[in-house]
């Protein structure tokens, strides 16, 4: 492995050691004791819908994971797609199955939206 890649991978797990932090912090907080439903839906919101950044954690991830399908589509031998189908079909996923589904629990637990 070269110099850089050895320095690509150590920020890629350094970064992943952040966002692992940060998720826990989220857990934690979903944990906590007073978390009632109207609360708990807005929490899952964020997580698909960020009002404050565009996207949220869901489009996120499921971007990150479509620039790694690209990429292999550039790389993968033969270019047949055993590398960046399962890539694009699990951004895929993320987007249209998980993020609808955490709007669906949010709307269930709270139909009115998030608490003002």
């Amino acid at each position: 492995m070269s110099g850089r890649t050895r320095t690509r991978l150590d920020r890629v797990r350094a970064s992943v050691g952040i966002v692992q932090l940060a998720l826990r912090q989220i857990e934690d907080d979903l944990n906590a004791d007073d978390v009632d439903g109207p609360e708990l839906a807005a929490i899952l919101r964020e997580l698909q819908e960020d009002v404050d950044v565009p996207g949220g954690l869901v489009p996120a991830l499921a971007q990150l994971v479509t620039a790694a399908a690209r990429r292999a589509e550039q790389i993968e031998p033969d270019r047949d797609g055993d590398a960046s189908c399962p890539l694009h079909e699990a951004a895929a996923l993320l987007i249209d199955n998980a993020g609808p589904r955490l709007i669906w629990a949010a709307r269930s637990l709270a139909p009115q939206g998030d608490p003002e």
